[in-house]
């Protein structure tokens, strides 16, 4: 009796016993095999411990039982909870588990332990034809990597299929994490990073269905590419318009025309080889090739159109039909009503047959192209034999047999009816399309990478060689112009030069016009000079009928592919599939609706000409993404077609676009109008899909490019751009700071949100890497014009060192720091002031300029709002359910009100969970280092608490640069030179369509005796530098002592944080200094008593004049670090800016941003 190996997994103590799962496999025969080769999905059914300090025992352990010994134990069923992949393992034992993709142990092996402790495993034979293995640690399975004990994984191709790869099984690779991270790490569970996946159990279940529900059709590369292209190219041109086309041409152009339309297809061809073989294609076609290499934009507009073209070429080839049905009717007096209606009701009943035969299924519709083959190649052999059979009847008719005369007079062309080259080749070109009719199915073949080259490649070579032989053929043995009379023969009277005059026959009356028969007048000419007449008449219904049905095949699958990527709402119903082939059923039944619809009508002669041009701006885009992928340089674009070239593409691409305008120009003129409207919808719209598509890898190239060159320019005065480093925290949590700097840097110049994340537990680089991912496309969402750069530190100053000095690439690098102002300083711990003020001075030690925003109400409103903005659609709980939010606020953190110190305590990432699960996630925590706020989400009304009215003024106020500010000024206070950067900023923002009704008013110091040569002064200045102002008021009273009263305040706000060093000893007072840097000296009072006097003064002033202004921006004090304590210097600039306006204190670096020269 064969072994059967039980592995089981040893679930932690805490969890019932049912919760363990088994797995059962035999190892003796084929469907063990393939459940072998399964294992490392089944041992991720398991969830292993993750405690530190668990049990010394191995995570699997396996028992060895007989079927004679006892019956095999069912596999219990999964958790639900459980993943296909494993997490981080705390191995206490040496023996432990390695990775299970490589055990390579064959069927006759069964466990056998061994009393000898080492660390050796061996494989003997017992000579009985069974192998042992023996266990020489312990009794443990081994299953390693390369004989060592770990988790890590070897290449499989298992690893790189995407979520929703339709064969095989999708493993996930040990993350990074689970093989670095230390053992006692407690794991984030989060889901995978394609969006969460089913686990192993549901995996094997679904895979099990599928098998027993029966395998899906699938076609190898004669019958699912070959064939179908044959047949779409192969049209009723064949039979009724070549012997036109060479009597028009001649024998040498209109090989010239066949072997142009042929290059076209053929660097078409190599083009869709070399997509088609850079990686896994699936259904959608030329939709599905165009898409995933030039992005959304232009695949979802060249695939609704094409679809709908191809809904359209199904009316159009049954018209053909019905029209050489009612023709034959005709001839026999058999007219159902009159032709224009027996074509519709003829037309009518073939679509609803064609239907059918689809609507049954792709093997029926593959059968049916056999047979309709069958008849066309039937029908093709026939013509050739009959050029062969001359007869004398057919010879007043024109048709003698090959002759050297009749092929040199129909060499050369022979134009008539004002007809030209590029007017015949127009006829002829859509004859040589219908190269994509494989690729069309491409979801339905076994190997598309294998398939779609060698069966496009061959059938574009079979096809124009056949009709190059055909051109030849009819060339050679029948004359232009015939009357069908046998008595028009040579007379010695007539002077006869032609060919037919060297076959005994005068046809020199057809000059005069009137003729029907010979190449330039007889359509139906093949069959004339075939052995058997109706069988040319069989090939034209079979041309007709085998095109439509690859049309009417091709238009839904392409159009599902379309509907499936959700690039337009609305049509996602058709998306839907049905039986094993996921045949879209509804998408027959609409291309059937279009398709009948243009039947009706019966008159294509308009609508003809934009189907060919629909189908060569295909061509033309699928020529062009060769080129682009290739211009990209992507690593990703390495196709394993190599018979390709960028440029052979890029000419294929312009001929695709000249041949439009040759064929029909107005009709090239519309399909290029409803490409581009389609494309400026669809990137208008930005659908959320990523496909790596090489507009991305161009982009990335032309920036790092861009970049690169900028290195090498000097920066230059008339060049200067803000680019702002904005402390912000999470985006979401200060908008009015956000939308300010974004108002005068969109567009303009670089704008980062620099996010430091002080947070005393344990730096999870993951989870920083995740907020990162959520904030950016929360910008994105928002139209904001900025890139998200969070940090970890121990405090705001270092992660503000380390954004200053490392945020930005080469030129484009920030140049100026943005903060709120630090509203509630005097509320919290003096030592976060002195982390602040630091902070502005380590920017100014870095040559960066530095604005602050004040509101009065401040700016942080993270408490009201929370988070769950920055949550995606889904992200967000499902509607019903309730959430713990848990904001941390970590105590030793600063504790601010709007400073972005504030960012890094209260803005660390929500913790969300679902249920019952935060009475056990929250033992994770300490108690004694943080504090706690919590509220639960619901939709229930009756949770929400109403705002408070101080919160209601803050979340007012930071919508305020949100919506247009009307008529008002923004008052400038450019009481210092900083080289301009004061003034630039409100000009930046006056540009702006929200700030555009705003005034700007200049003030500026002056001498009380000097103050209309100051205006003037000034008003030269700004004039040169182009800046438009409306009034420039001179402050000459900015020295007169400040009132009385604000003295007062002043005095009692620094009371608190003075030193007062003349109450202690010297000593005493030197150490307390050294412990509190921040406390303000005596003698630092007295030393800046007059600057102290201009901040109080500078209040007063501002709420003299500017009190209504919108926005007031003034060049900010500065303190000389190591002599001006954080302290006074936090007093200056809250006693400058209380209860005023929207305030922006500036100061920039001190070199010049604004020039007047040229």
């Amino acid at each position: 009796c064969a072994p059967v190996f039980i592995v089981r997994c040893l679930a932690p103590a805490s969890r019932p016993q049912t919760e363990k799962a088994a797995v059962v496999l035999y190892a003796n025969d084929a469907a063990a095999a393939r459940a072998h080769a399964r294992l490392p999905a089944c041992l991720g059914l398991c969830k292993p411990s993750l405690r530190s300090g668990g049990s010394a025992q191995s995570r699997f352990q396996v028992d060895v039982v007989t079927e004679s010994a006892a019956p095999s134990p069912s596999p219990a069923p999964a958790p639900e909870d459980s993943k296909g992949r494993f997490r981080v393992v705390g191995f206490t034992d040496s023996g432990a588990l390695g990775s299970a993709m490589d055990i390579g142990l064959p069927p006759d092996v069964f466990h056998e332990p061994d009393t000898t402790k080492s660390d050796s495993v061996s494989l003997h034979s017992t000579g009985t034809g069974q192998t042992h293995i023996s266990d020489s640690h312990s009794n443990t399975y081994y299953m390693r990597t390369f004989g060592h004990n770990t988790i890590d994984a070897v290449p499989n191709i298992e690893f790189y299929r995407q979520t929703a790869a339709p064969f095989g099984e999708k493993l996930t690779r040990p993350s990074l994490s689970e093989l670095h991270d230390e053992l006692d790490k407690e794991p984030f569970e989060d889901g995978l990073a394609n969006g969460e996946e089913p686990s192993a159990a549901e995996e094997a279940a679904a895979l099990a269905a599928k098998e027993a529900k029966g395998g899906t059709v699938k076609f190898g590369w004669v019958k699912g590419v070959l064939i179908r292209c044959m047949l779409n190219i192969w049209g009723v041109m064949l039979f009724i318009r070549m012997s036109w086309i060479v009597g028009q041409a001649g024998i040498g152009l209109t090989i010239a025309i066949i072997l142009m339309a042929t290059l076209v297809t053929t660097i078409t061809g190599l083009s869709t080889s070399a997509i088609a073989t850079n990686g896994f294609v699936r259904g959608g076609g030329a939709y599905y090739l165009i898409s995933r290499s030039l992005g959304p934009e232009f695949g979802g507009s060249i695939g609704l159109i094409f679809a709908f073209a191809n809904a359209v070429a199904v009316a159009m080839y049954v018209v053909g039909f019905a029209e050489t049905v009612v023709e034959m009717l005709n001839d026999v007096d058999a007219l159902m009503t009159d032709e224009l209606n027996d074509i519709r009701i003829v037309g009518t009943l073939t679509v609803i047959l064609l239907l059918g035969i689809s609507v049954a299924g792709m093997e029926w519709e593959a059968k049916a192209q056999i047979v309709l083959l069958v008849i066309l190649l039937g029908a093709i052999a026939n013509y050739f034999i009959g050029t062969f059979m001359p007869t004398e009847s057919k010879e007043p008719k024109g048709f003698f047999g090959y002759h050297a005369a009749i092929f040199l007079e129909n060499l050369g062309p022979d134009f008539r009816e004002e007809e030209t080259f590029f007017s015949v080749f127009a006829i002829f070109f859509p004859a040589a399309t219908g190269i994509l009719a494989g690729a069309n199915i491409s979801g339905d073949l076994t190997d598309p990478q294998s398939a779609i080259p060698k069966g496009t490649l061959l059938a574009i070579l079979i096809t124009g060689i056949t009709y190059v032989a055909v051109a030849i053929s009819t060339g050679s043995c029948i004359v232009r112009d015939a009357t069908g009379d046998h008595n028009d023969t040579v007379s010695d009277t007539v002077n006869c030069t032609d060919a037919a005059c060297t076959l005994g026959y005068d046809f020199s009356i057809c000059k005069e016009g009137g003729c029907q028969y010979g190449l330039m007048n007889d359509f139906q000419v093949m069959s004339l000079v075939s052995g058997f007449g109706p069988l040319i008449t069989a090939g034209i219904f079979s041309a007709t009928l085998s095109s439509a049905l690859a049309s009417l095949v091709s238009a839904p699958k392409v159009f599902q592919a379309l509907c499936k990527d959700n690039i337009y709402p609305g049509l996602g119903v058709f998306a839907k599939g049905y039986g094993k082939n996921n045949e879209p059923l509804r998408g027959y039944v609409l291309t059937f609706c279009i398709g009948l619809a243009f039947i009706l009508i019966a008159e294509l002669n308009i609508i003809a000409p934009i189907i060919s041009n629909f189908f060569l701006a295909s061509y033309a885009l699928i020529n062009f993404s060769v080129f682009h992928a290739s211009l990209a340089n992507s690593p990703g674009w390495r196709p394993s077609f190599k018979y390709y070239n960028m440029w052979v593409s890029l000419a294929g691409a312009i001929l695709c676009c000249v041949v439009m305008f040759v064929i029909n120009w107005w009709a090239a003129l519309v399909t290029l109008l409803i490409v581009l409207a389609l494309y400026i919808y669809v990137s208008y719209k930005k659908p959320d899909v990523n496909w790596g598509s090489s507009t991305q890898a161009l982009i990335y190239n032309q920036a790092l490019t861009h970049c690169l060159n900028l290195t090498g320019v000097e920066d230059h005065v008339k060049n200067f751009r803000p680019q702002c480093l904005v402390l912000t925290g999470y985006p979401n949590s200060r908008p009015a700071l956000l939308q300010l700097v974004h108002s005068f840097t969109k567009n303009v110049g670089l704008m980062v949100c620099g996010h430091v994340k002080t947070v005393s537990r344990r730096t999870n680089f993951k989870e920083l890497a995740q907020d990162h991912a959520r904030c950016q496309r929360w910008l994105n969402e928002k139209r904001i014009k900025a890139f998200y750069t969070p940090v970890y530190s121990d405090n705001l100053r270092h992660g503000a060192q380390f954004l200053l000095q490392a945020v930005g690439l080469g030129r484009l690098k920030p140049n100026t720091l943005v903060m709120g102002f630090k509203n509630n300083w005097s509320d919290g711990d003096m030592r976060d002031v002195e982390i602040y003020i630091n902070t502005i001075h380590d920017a100014f030690d870095l040559q960066f300029g530095v604005v602050i925003l004040r509101l009065q109400e401040g700016l942080d409103i993270s408490h009201i709002q929370g988070q769950d903005e920055l949550l995606s659609s889904h992200e967000k709980p499902p509607v019903g359910s309730k959430e713990v939010v848990i904001s941390v606020s970590l105590a030793k953190d600063l504790d601010s009100d709007s400073c972005p110190s504030k960012t890094t305590s209260n803005q660390s990432s929500p913790l969300i969970m679902r249920g019952n699960q935060y009475n056990t996630q929250l033992s994770s925590f300490s108690y004694q280092s943080v504090n706690m706020y919590l509220y639960v989400l619901s939709p229930a009304p009756e949770t929400k608490s109403p705002l408070s009215l101080t919160d209601q003024r803050l979340l007012e106020s930071s919508q305020q640069f949100k919506k247009k500010q009307g008529k008002g000024t923004i008052d400038v206070w450019w009481l210092f030179d900083d080289g301009g950067l004061t003034l630039l900023i409100p000009y930046l923002l006056t540009n702006r369509s929200k700030w555009g009704d705003c005034r700007i008013r200049v003030f500026i110091g002056g001498k009380i005796n000097r103050i209309d040569h100051d205006r003037r002064v000034m008003a030269t200045l700004l004039s040169r530098f182009r800046i438009d102002f409306s009034d420039i008021n001179v402050l000459g009273d900015i020295n007169t002592k400040p009132k009385k009263h604000n003295k007062l305040t002043f005095k009692e706000l620094i009371e608190p944080y003075r030193l007062k060093e003349d109450d202690m000893e010297q000593e005493a007072a030197e150490r307390l200094k050294a412990q509190e840097p921040w406390r303000i000296t005596d003698n630092e009072l007295e030393l800046y008593k007059a600057k102290t006097n201009r901040q109080i003064r500078l209040n007063e002033l501002l709420k003299e004049h500017s009190s209504t202004a919108k926005l007031i921006v003034m060049s900010m004090p500065l303190a000389r670090k190591g002599t001006v304590s954080s302290a006074l210097y936090m007093c200056w600039m809250e006693t400058l800016s209380k209860d005023l306006p929207p305030l922006l204190l500036v100061r920039g670096n001190h070199q010049s941003v604004l020039t007047f020269y040229s």
